[in-house]
């Protein structure tokens, strides 16, 4: 079965005069991602973890290599794709439901019947709402929301025109602890029903075992793709796995890659983990 997400020698310079003289964010960036997969990048602040999503969601062409989502090489801003990040940036005037019907508006085939299907959608927003534990606040403003509620209802946002694949960079990471361990749940169950990619961004190794299928691990600017682990713990996962051996052998051994990378005298060379 051919995959869903492929990039095939991928290299990006940010322009011309980058380019001429070979500096480049990302290079020879090569890896298939298989229909329903979910994968983690994880890697050193400054990698290309960010760079990667850029060409991931066409907002970026490779200077070198081809990137191919859905069969399709991709030559522009794709829209089969939701995106959320750290700051779930919901606007404030906006009620909750609102806010997650906003891509309905603007995004086709969606927004030329939306006046006329508003219920509809309305109905399909709340049903959404309540599936990540906001029953009760569809109609509260972003201000009544705590943190961990606002970046619920930015996954819905992202969710709400079905994507075939979501995107999140470091969705989590200015949440405590235990709001963060929720919100891994939602996700979770959230993929589960709909079973749409994901490609998830994150500097918590925790965070990519628990949730992912696939780990990629980058190397420090110029990014590379150094190792690379399947996660073959059983589904579906609870937040008891995170205490056991099994998952925190697979966290330290990823660590190790990545402190591996942050010692100056040595390169680490690409591995695939799983074997």
């Amino acid at each position: 079965m051919s995959a869903f997400v492929d990039f095939q020698n991928v290299w990006l310079a940010y322009n011309d005069e980058l380019l001429a003289s070979n500096q480049f964010a990302v290079e020879d960036i090569s890896l298939q991602i298989g229909e329903g997969e979910f994968v983690a990048i994880v890697g050193p602040s400054g990698c290309g973890k960010s760079t990667f999503m850029k060409l991931t969601t066409g907002l970026r062409m490779p200077s070198r290599g081809s990137v191919t989502i859905g069969g399709e090489r991709v030559t522009g801003p794709l829209k089969i794709t939701g995106m959320a990040f750290q700051a779930p940036s919901l606007l404030p005037w906006r009620t909750t439901v609102d806010n997650v019907l906003l891509p309905l508006e603007i995004v086709e085939p969606y927004r030329s019947t939306f006046k006329a299907k508003r219920k509809q959608y309305e109905q399909k927003a709340r049903a959404l709402l309540q599936s990540v534990g906001l029953g009760g606040y569809e109609d509260k403003y972003p201000w009544q929301l705590s943190g961990g509620m606002q970046q619920r209802a930015s996954i819905c946002r992202a969710l709400i025109h079905e994507p075939k694949m979501l995107l999140l960079d470091e969705p989590f990471g200015a949440l405590d602890a235990f709001t963060r361990e929720e919100l891994w749940c939602a996700l979770r169950d959230l993929q589960a029903q709909q079973k749409f990619n994901v490609i998830l961004v994150t500097h918590d190794l925790r965070e990519a075992v628990f949730l992912a299928d696939t780990v990629y691990v980058m190397s420090k600017s110029p990014g590379r793709i150094v190792a690379r682990r399947d996660i073959e713990l059983p589904r579906p996962r609870d937040l008891e796995l995170t205490y056991t051996p099994e998952f925190t052998n697979i966290v330290h051994e990823l660590r190790a890659h990545i402190g591996a990378m942050r010692k100056p005298a040595t390169i680490a060379a690409p591995a695939d983990l799983a074997q």
